[in-house]
């Protein structure tokens, strides 16, 4: 029998699905369905070309679908999900029918405002909306700009209009990227933000209530009563993944999709990886959504494993974020529990947990080196009592590591 398998999303993870499967000599059909009008693209690299103009973020190269060989649906819309029939419906009207159906559909930026379904709000998560944001910039027509939230993205999108002439006022609620970062650090990296040139509202002076206007959002009206204007509103406070055309679907959601150790949802023929899917945190063991792009490779590489009836287990997620451009190297993974080690000099921060002499979670700011080695440490959950005395050192790296013990298993790659 010829296997169909269909594929939701044309991002890393779906991509990575899609190769392994042509990879291991599958040659029936594959599907795949984006909802923009683009090649396959990789969120992360969107920086890079807006500020160079090089296409990096298509980073296997704009024929890729057609190397393939993929029944690629670009700008296209899922409208409902069958899985009685095993067919996925576009709104189109194309029907595809599957076999396997990997659901990789990624995450959206939101925020929890009032107003914020208007139009005229920005944001970064999408190369669609990037360019429409960028776009505005270019043609002059934006030279002010209002970032809500200041996760690793808000920060992004604020430096990046930044880079790009934009007076840039960023509002900062509680501190900066909260959800990843110890306190210090985030004090630290809002410092760094201020020396570029970006104003910062903190505390009772950042925190907004709705957007304000018409059918377009036009200002940000805060809980004392001011109000905000900008060319530009952008909300950052949060992902939240694409999950609106399941609805109706059976398949089994949460905040995500929760699946088991080898990416399964709630039908055993349906797949999800990518920021949309629930998966557990290999360190604390935690189950969630973890979107970065190391994971969303790994997932999508797994997922097509089992599209092929293989029997492989995912390993679990690293919760990571970063940034690697504009200036401001910022790196954060693993957990922030157990002792504590930090090393603070020449404009870098560099902090470590330890927990049962094994490396659990790391911050990096001003200077990333070495954080390859970290999450190679995390993973394979080595002892590090051997390497305390240099694990701070911002020269810390496979140069350290050369003819001990630890070099022949270590990969800094990322």
């Amino acid at each position: 029998m010829v296997v169909k398998y269909v594929i939701i999303g044309a991002g890393p993870a779906g991509l990575t699905a899609a190769e392994t499967l042509r990879e291991y000599g599958v040659d029936a059909t594959i599907s795949m369905v984006s909802r923009e009008p683009y090649p396959p693209y990789s969120p992360p690299a969107m920086v890079e070309y807006f500020l160079t103009g090089s296409p990096v973020h298509f980073w296997k190269g704009k024929d890729i679908t057609g190397r393939l060989g993929i029944d690629y649906h670009s700008g296209s819309k899922i409208r409902r999900i069958d899985r009685k029939q095993r067919q996925v419906y576009l709104e189109n009207g194309s029907e595809l029918p599957y076999d396997r159906l990997l659901i990789a559909a990624g995450s959206r930026l939101y925020t929890p405002l009032e107003g914020s379904d208007k139009e005229g709000i920005y944001n970064f998560k999408s190369l669609l909306a990037g360019e429409e944001l960028v776009s505005r910039v270019r043609k002059g027509e934006a030279k002010t700009a209002l970032i809500v939230g200041a996760g690793f993205i808000g920060v992004e999108i604020a430096l990046l209009l930044r880079a790009i002439g934009v007076s840039v006022t960023m509002l900062v609620r509680s501190r900066v990227m909260r959800g990843m970062l110890d306190p210090e650090t985030s004090q630290f990296v809002l410092e760094k933000i201020k020396e570029r040139g970006i104003d910062v509202l903190t505390g009772d002076d950042a925190d907004a209530k709705a957007f304000e206007g018409g059918q377009r959002a036009e200002a940000l009206r805060m809980r004392s009563g001011r109000e905000l204007t900008a060319d530009l509103l952008v909300a950052a406070t949060g992902l939240k993944p694409n999950l609106e055309f399941l609805s109706g679907s059976g398949i089994h959601t949460d905040w995500g999709i929760p699946v088991d150790d080898h990416l399964r949802t709630s039908d055993p023929s349906i797949f999800a990886a990518g920021d949309i899917a629930e998966t557990v945190e290999r360190i604390s063991g935690r189950r969630g959504p973890y979107p970065n792009y190391p994971n969303a490779v790994a997932q999508g590489r797994v997922a097509g494993y089992n599209l092929l009836g293989w029997d492989v287990v995912y390993a679990g997620a690293d919760s990571m974020n970063s940034l690697k451009h504009l200036g401001l190297p910022v790196m954060a993974g693993g957990i922030m529990e157990g002792e504590e080690m930090c090393l603070r000099r020449d404009g870098v921060l560099r902090k470590l947990w330890v927990k049962n002499d094994r490396l659990v979670g790391f911050r990096l700011a001003g200077d990333v080196s070495g954080a390859g080695i970290y999450l190679s440490l995390m993973r394979r959950k080595a002892r590090i009592s051997s390497l305390r005395d240099i694990l701070l050192d911002p020269r810390f790296g496979m140069s350290y590591l050369a003819g001990t013990a630890f070099a022949p298993s270590l990969n800094p790659a990322l």
